[in-house]
Formats: C-alpha cells, sequence, structure tokens
C-alpha cells in the first residue's frame, strides 16, 4: 500500500534537489503540485493521494512516477 507521508518525503526531497533549498514545506509541495495548500492539507489528513498532479509533476520534470510513489529506481528518465 502506498502512504501519503513516504510520498510527501520523496516529493519534498526532489523539490529540494530541483529548486536547490534545503527546506521544503507542506506548501511548497503544493505549489509544485498546482494544488492549493488548504486543499494538499485537507488530502493529506485523509491521506489521498493526488496521482494526477504527480503525474503532471514528474512530466513537467522529467522524474519516474514509479520514484515518487514507489521508490524504485531510476529517479529521472532520459
Amino acid at each position: 500500500m502506498i502512504h501519503f507521508c513516504d510520498v510527501s518525503s520523496r516529493l519534498k526531497e526532489t523539490i529540494s534537489q530541483l529548486e536547490e533549498r534545503e527546506k521544503v514545506k507542506d506548501k511548497d509541495v503544493a505549489k509544485s503540485l498546482g494544488l492549493t495548500p488548504q486543499y494538499y492539507a485537507v488530502i493529506k489528513r485523509r491521506n489521498k493521494i493526488p496521482y494526477e498532479a504527480i503525474a503532471l509533476f514528474c512530466k513537467k520534470n522529467r522524474l519516474s512516477i514509479n520514484w515518487i510513489l514507489l521508490k524504485q529506481k531510476p529517479i529521472h528518465l532520459t
């Protein structure tokens, strides 16, 4: 089963590397996914994964969706 907290932590790690930032907050993840911080807080509380938003984020940044969801390598697509 895929857990929201695992996906969120991989998203934060990826955003940190992409934007060369040390600290990435939930509002930064929401912005990167094209979601409002309020909606992100709701889905976090309900443990719902925003698959479509993650797919678009991965496509835009040439990332493997398997890395974000399942922690399967490779991280970047060629």
